[in-house]
């Protein structure tokens, strides 16, 4: 069932980082059969968010090429050595006028599940919240639900989401989920122990 235009619950996954301490990028290993970067969009469309934009950097070509098939449109940062804000700006930026709120996803979390992401909806389709936040042992992370009531301030925000989180935690509903699940894949030896389990 599609989500009607007005109530659009979109998704932006970031994926611009250039992989520095992986020494290669992360978005293209393999786990379980499919890239990482495929994993996380995979994830979010099953999850129905709808529009689903890919916000990409460097090598912008072959990341696309992961994502053939899948309902997502690939957007490009053209200075993504300005950190993580700037590509949630550029996402922000592209998503049309009908979308009611935003679910943002960073692609090297490989154990945020699609049930997490629809989880994230259900709570704000059900709550007067602006903001639903995901808490992993005390810890608030990605994936992260914004109203459309704050966007304006998302791209405004120095340090993109977390700011806005930070200034709005008391007011947010929150979904808390194993500390696990934060994991992310920032380097060889994350990438061992998470193909490894």
């Amino acid at each position: 069932m599609q989500v009607d235009a007005e109530g659009a619950v979109a998704g932006i996954v970031l994926a611009a980082g250039a992989s520095s301490r992986m020494g290669r990028n992360k978005l293209l290993l393999q786990l379980d059969g499919e890239s990482l970067l495929r994993r996380t969009v995979r994830r979010a469309a099953v999850a129905r968010l709808e529009p689903l934009l890919v916000v990409l950097g460097g090598d912008i070509e072959r990341a696309a090429a992961e994502l053939a098939e899948l309902p997502c449109r690939v957007i490009r940062n053209p200075d993504p050595g300005r950190g993580q804000a700037s590509s949630l700006r550029v996402g922000l930026e592209a998503l049309p006028e009908s979308v009611r709120a935003v679910v943002v996803l960073l692609a090297d979390m490989p154990r945020v599940t699609e049930e997490m992401i629809g989880a994230l909806v259900g709570r704000y389709r059900e709550s007067p919240a602006k903001l639903v936040v995901s808490d992993y042992g005390g810890v608030a992370a990605p994936p992260t639900l914004y109203d459309r009531a704050l966007f304006a301030e998302l791209c405004a925000a120095e340090g993109g989401g977390r700011d806005v989180v930070a200034r709005h935690r008391f007011e947010a509903a929150s979904l808390r989920w194993p500390a696990e699940a934060l994991a992310d894949l920032d380097s060889p030896e994350d990438y061992a122990r998470i193909s490894g389990e």
